[in-house]
């Protein structure tokens, strides 16, 4: 029996949820439709004359204190259930070998009693960057030590905090009181020996959340944004009635992911950290996070499809078009390594123009 098999085990209501996560992830329509994450509108200008050896560029980067190979995060799926254990282990072992970082689903099945085994992934990761994963509303119901308990469960190196109201809104028994996650991040900020990471889960980061995160002390977020997979489609197929009709009228809701980058760059004290995740589906996407100052890149679903459809081989394949992509476009902007294509000049298109003007006034108030 391969890891990717699905063993026999007792359905619990989470790991239920969990289960049909993976398969409409996977195989469902459960992209936004309308919204795009506006990387469209980013224009790279071309150099003819880059004067660089395409196999001396450099792709590495230091995220979270650990280095990458290339500026990628395989980024936060799934856990809680034998499936997605095989997935996570699967992919963790790309990343070891890939030199990227890897991030877990929310450990909050933990909390409910799931075997934390669907989560270990340091047997075939042992210096794989590990983002541990769990959500805003459960981390301010539980004390710093219990928080630092799940991230030395699964021997990760920083901590996500996700922040996902549109999703727990339609969401059938979804968390409903979102008051007191700001004061839950300042607290863990403090007291947590690993850095934490503000996650949002597909509907983008805007000036407002950007400016309390800054405030509260946090200094690393993955954007999440809008365009690529939306959450509130996932959860509008699986709810009913009234929570149905308004996942129907939420699904386009959210921030493109070009955009949030373009505010948490402006956010002040700057952010030491900046991922950007949410549709980001080709090395050209990659540039153009970083063109706009993204740190890294996170790709989750695509690269789901691609292990779901073709095993291990469909998703290494997948990940070398990224990595080749990304390579091409270095050199066709004659940057030499990530420091100086995080400056080389970038045309924005009107849309993307008003949401820098939006970031800029924001800064200044």
């Amino acid at each position: 029996m391969t890891e990717l098999q699905t063993l026999p085990h007792q359905s619990s209501p989470i790991s239920s949820r969990k289960a049909d996560h993976i398969d409409l992830c996977a195989t469902g329509d459960v992209g936004f439709r309308a919204k795009t994450t506006l990387f469209e509108g980013v224009e790279l200008v071309h150099d003819a004359l880059p004067e660089l050896v395409v196999d001396d560029i450099d792709m590495s980067v230091e995220l979270l204190g650990k280095k990458l190979r290339v500026p990628l995060v395989i980024a936060a799926m799934t856990g809680g259930t034998e499936r997605a254990r095989g997935i996570n282990r699967e992919l963790a072992r790309i990343a070891e070998e890939r030199g990227y970082g890897f991030g877990l689903g929310s450990q909050r099945a933990i909390l409910k009693g799931e075997p934390r085994e669907t989560y270990m992934v340091r047997d075939v990761a042992p210096t794989t960057l590990v983002l541990g994963n769990i959500g805003g509303v459960q981390a301010k119901s539980l004390e710093t030590a219990k928080v630092l308990e799940l991230v030395e469960a699964v021997g990760a190196d920083a901590l996500c905090v996700h922040l996902n109201p549109a999703q727990e809104t339609v969401q059938p028994g979804g968390d409903r009181d979102f008051v007191g996650v700001v004061g839950a991040l300042e607290r863990l900020v403090a007291e947590l020996p690993v850095p934490v990471v503000a996650k949002e889960t597909g509907c983008g980061i805007g000036p407002r959340t950007a400016k309390k995160l800054a405030k509260a002390g946090v200094r690393h977020v993955d954007v999440s944004g809008a365009g690529g997979t939306s959450w509130v489609a996932v959860e509008t197929a699986r709810a009913a009635g009234q929570e149905r009709s308004l996942g129907v009228t939420l699904r386009e809701w959210g921030v493109p992911t070009a955009a949030s980058v373009l505010i948490t760059r402006e956010a002040r004290p700057r952010f030491k950290s900046i991922i950007a995740t949410g549709g980001v589906a080709s090395g050209i996407d990659v540039a153009k996070a970083l063109a706009l100052g993204a740190h890294a890149a996170g790709i989750a679903r695509p690269v789901l499809q691609a292990l779901h459809s073709g095993g291990r081989d469909g998703a290494l394949a997948f990940l070398d078009q990224v990595e080749s992509e990304l390579r091409a476009v270095m050199l066709l902007v004659g940057a030499r390594d990530v420091r100086a294509l995080r400056r080389v000049p970038t045309l924005l298109s009107p849309d993307l123009e008003r949401w820098a003007a939006l970031a800029s006034s924001a800064r200044k108030k």
